[in-house]
């Protein structure tokens, strides 16, 4: 039913409920996985005179933290005997980049996690599901804890 499932990826244990899920489907469908990571790779534009050494910063760790989240999904998936590309995208915001994802690979399935905020923590910190939701034009499963 699914052929390529795009599950992203934050490295929160929500995410990796989701990882579990998209394991579970693509065994079933013997679907093919691809895991993303979203980085925005410009998140400091117009702060000032540091702004050169903030973003070399930022990107270090931001890359590091991409690396470890996609290393935690090939682990999670071997062990689910499921094979697993990842890629770590970029985007101006999360949501962004998993559109693209949606488009490069081919997904014909979102399987992601939500935190379930709500009330003003939802509104302050903005939903990369909810916007995912509303824009995908192929199915999206959502995974909560």
């Amino acid at each position: 039913m699914f052929k390529h499932i795009l599950v992203p990826v934050d490295g929160s244990p929500t995410s990796m409920l989701a990882v579990n899920k998209a394991a579970g489907l693509a065994k079933v469908f013997g679907s093919q996985v691809t895991a993303v990571y979203v980085i925005d790779p410009y998140p400091f534009t117009g702060v000032g005179a540091d702004f050169a050494y903030g973003q070399a910063q930022y990107l270090s760790a931001a890359t590091a933290d991409a690396h470890a989240a996609l290393d935690s999904v090939k682990s999670a998936m071997e062990q689910a005997g499921i094979p697993v590309d990842t890629v770590m995208g970029e985007g101006h915001s999360v949501h962004d980049g998993i559109m693209e994802a949606v488009k490069t690979t081919g997904a014909d399935l979102i399987v992601m996690g939500s935190h379930g905020r709500r009330g003003l923590e939802k509104l302050v910190l903005g939903s990369v599901t909810q916007r995912v939701l509303g824009d995908s034009l192929i199915p999206v499963l959502v995974v909560r804890q």
